[in-house]
This record gives structure tokens, sequence and C-alpha cells, in this order.
């Protein structure tokens, strides 16, 4: 190899090493700092295109639990509802039952009569009941549709707006003032229980159904949480060790450096 002035290669290769060993070094610490194995796009093209898809996908499935949980909500004030209103048709039907002694005098049954109609507003009342602005009750027993997937696209569950006025409306002209009144309204009040009876029961099945689509975004939540982690998060013991690489590499790059430096001072000996 001949000895130049002008020229150091071994500086130059050696400047060249040590440059890409403090890039390296530099990302370690980016990395182990920052938690992320991709701080860039310059770090993993692919993986960080893969990384915002899933990245999304998360935020939407988390935005559709909360829908879910809302509509669970939904359901749970709606029953609420029907539980007092099952109360309040339990005491109409113990009122009406009364009536029907023959030892109540026509003051007494007007009396009871009065306790009834009261109960009955109330019932009336309640068919206006809300949740956010959104009626707890439809006429026509209406629907609302939840989207229980978090891509918005594809599954999706029915959420009843029950009638109450339908069952309302089956002793509205109810008088248990008098004894074949209070008998009729017997009749009436236990087909309302009925009636009640099974859209409670609608209630209680859609949030059961609704519970387990809530389950089954916490699992995809889960699961494209893991995925993303592989590939955006830093294995913290495997970056460690190559920060102690890069490390080593910078000062015995450095070191080099120095030499390769000093060793061109040597052609001074042969101009002396």
């Amino acid at each position: 190899m001949s000895l130049v002035i002008n020229t150091n290669s071994a500086a130059t290769t050696a400047a060249y090493n040590l440059g890409n060993t403090n890039v390296n070094l530099q990302r370690s610490l980016n990395r182990l700092s920052s938690g992320y194995r991709i701080n860039s796009s310059f770090d993993d093209a692919g993986g960080l295109a893969v990384s915002m898809k899933m990245s999304a996908a998360i935020r939407r499935t988390d935005a559709a639990s909360a829908n879910v949980g809302n509509s669970i909500s939904f359901l749970q004030t709606q029953d609420g509802v029907m539980k007092t209103a099952d109360k309040i048709l339990s005491r109409m039907s113990e009122l009406s039952t009364l009536s029907l002694d023959v030892t109540k005098t026509t003051n007494d049954l007007s009396l009871y009569h009065k306790e009834f109609d009261v109960l009955r507003s109330q019932l009336t009342a309640m068919e206006s009941e809300v949740f956010n602005g959104i009626s707890l009750f439809g006429a026509g027993e209406g629907a609302l549709t939840v989207l229980t997937s978090q891509d918005g696209t594809t599954q999706s569950v029915d959420i009843s707006q029950t009638d109450l006025n339908t069952i309302n409306t089956t002793f509205s002209a109810s008088n248990i003032s008098s004894y074949t009144g209070a008998q009729a309204a017997v009749t009436t009040i236990t087909a309302a229980i009925e009636s009640l009876a099974k859209v409670r029961a609608q209630n209680g099945a859609e949030q059961s159904r609704l519970n387990y689509a809530l389950d089954m975004l916490k699992v995809n939540k889960t699961n494209l949480e893991a995925a993303n982690s592989r590939i955006l998060d830093v294995d913290v013991a495997e970056e460690s060790t190559q920060l102690a690489r890069y490390n080593i590499l910078q000062q015995s790059g450095t070191a080099m450096l120095a030499q390769a430096n000093q060793s061109s001072q040597s052609l001074l000996r042969l101009l002396q």
C-alpha cells in the first residue's frame, strides 16, 4: 500500500463506520426512551403502515364498545321504568280485586277507584320517559339499530322501543267503582301484566345479547393490541443489548479514528 499525504483511506473508512454506529446508537436510544420500535417511517415503513391500520381499528373498537355500553344503559333504564310499571299494575290489580268485596260501600269503591285512576295517570306519564333525549318507549314498538362490530359495517343488533301505550289502553276505560267494572278491570289488568312480562323478557334478551357483543369487542381489542404491540413496541431486553453493542462500537470506532489520523504522522520520519 502506498504511503500518501493527501488521502487517509483508513481514517475515512473509520469515520464512515463511526458515523453509522452513531446513527444506530441514536436509533437505539430513541427506541428505549420512547418505548416504541418504530419512531419514524424510516425505522420500518411496512410495519408502520400495518400498525397505523391496527391502531385505527383499535380506536373504532373502543368507539363501538362505548356505543354498545350506552345501548345497554338504555335498555337498563327502560327496564327500570317497566319494573315500576309492573309494581303499579300489581297495585291496580290489587285494588280491582278489593273492589269485588261485597262488604264494601259505594264510598269505599269510589276511594279505590280514585287511587286506581291516579295510578293509571302515572302509567300514561311514564310513556314519555327518555334516555339522553331518545324515547324509551315508541308507538308501534319501534327499534333502534346498534352496530356491534369494530368496522361499523357488518354486525348489528336492534333494541326495542316498547309501546307502553298499547298496554295502557287495554284498561284505559276501566272503572272499579262498581262490582262489574272491577270484574272487567281484573281481567284486563291481568292481560296487561302478561304483556308487560313479555316485553321485559324481550328487554332482558336484548341486554344479554349486547353484553355478549360487548365481550366480543373487548376480546377483539385485546387481540388487536397484542398484534400491534408486536409490530410497534420495542423489546427492551433485545434493544438494551444492541445499545451496549453500539456503545462499544462507538468507543472503539472513536479510538480507531484517532489511531488512523495518527498513522500519517509516520511519514514525517521519512522526510527528516
